[in-house]
């Protein structure tokens, strides 16, 4: 097998294993491209758009919930309107602080040092979090309110700095905001298919001469897609037992120390 397959591989796994989870996907995608020393730039479309998989992952696992609210929009029924009216509230800021400060954040994706940092500051971000919470009183997506909805999509913008995580942020405001645990990581899974959509969208839009011009492998980005979907279809549901049982402080404490480690081979290299 040769390095450039096994390459695409581990970026699936990377990606389908990490999306989810309070680590940083991007965080960790960064750190591999560095540690493995192949060109960012060069799979950079294949990272954002190997994201689908995960995203369909979280469409099957999750597919009741989409149908039902799907029919229950058709059918005019407030809880089905209130999910969606959430969703949207909390992508729009993402939305539009993305477009306005994309420059800005694709300088920061070749910053590995930014991720190590970001890593261990978000690692004992949610310590405090879990340690200053109260179990929370909200239940249900349907069920946050609009205002707390779109607090959660603000604070969703600081995932924009490499390493700080999307689900991370996502969660651990929602759980400031009063949401109890199960809902913070569904919402934050049903939240990534707009924000995720987007992105890909945009990076498709922005690659669309490659595109054109063959210069994409397509065979690679249906390997890491394939990967990364069967790979957090697995994390998804072993993350929402996790989370149920022992909270998010296992995550905590391997954000301080995979950040330390990298933080002290970066400065040794």
């Amino acid at each position: 097998m040769d390095s450039h397959f096994l390459t695409v591989i581990l970026l699936g796994i990377v990606e389908g294993l990490t999306e989810f989870l309070p680590v940083s996907s991007t965080g960790h995608l960064i750190l591999a491209s560095d540690l493995l020393g192949y060109d960012p730039a060069k799979w950079a479309t294949f990272n954002v758009v190997i994201q689908l998989g995960a995203i369909l992952a979280v469409v099957v696992l999750y597919w009741r919930t989409f149908w039902t609210v799907a029919v229950g929009l058709l059918a005019r029924d407030g809880q089905s309107w209130r999910f969606l009216r959430n969703l949207l509230v909390a992508f729009l800021p993402a939305a539009v602080i993305g477009l306005a400060l994309h420059s800005h954040i694709e300088a920061l994706l070749g910053a590995p040092k930014v991720v190590a940092v970001a890593l261990i500051v978000g690692g004992i971000a949610i310590i405090l979090i879990e340690r200053t919470i109260e179990t929370g009183e909200i239940h249900g997506t349907s069920n946050i309110p609009l205002v707390r909805a779109l607090g959660i999509g603000f604070i969703q913008c600081l995932a924009m700095i490499p390493g700080v995580s999307r689900s991370g942020a996502t969660i651990m405001g929602a759980l400031s905001l009063g949401v109890d645990r199960k809902t913070a990581a569904e919402f934050s899974f049903f939240l990534a298919v707009p924000t995720m959509l987007g992105a890909t969208a945009l990076e498709l839009f922005k690659s669309r001469h490659e595109l054109m011009s063959g210069a994409v492998n397509w065979v690679d980005i249906a390997i890491g897609f394939v990967v990364a979907f069967l790979v957090a279809i697995a994390v998804i549901k072993w993350f929402v037992g996790l989370v149920s049982r022992r909270g998010f402080y296992p995550f905590a404490w391997y954000r301080i120390a995979a950040g330390l480690a990298a933080l002290i081979w970066l400065m040794a290299k």
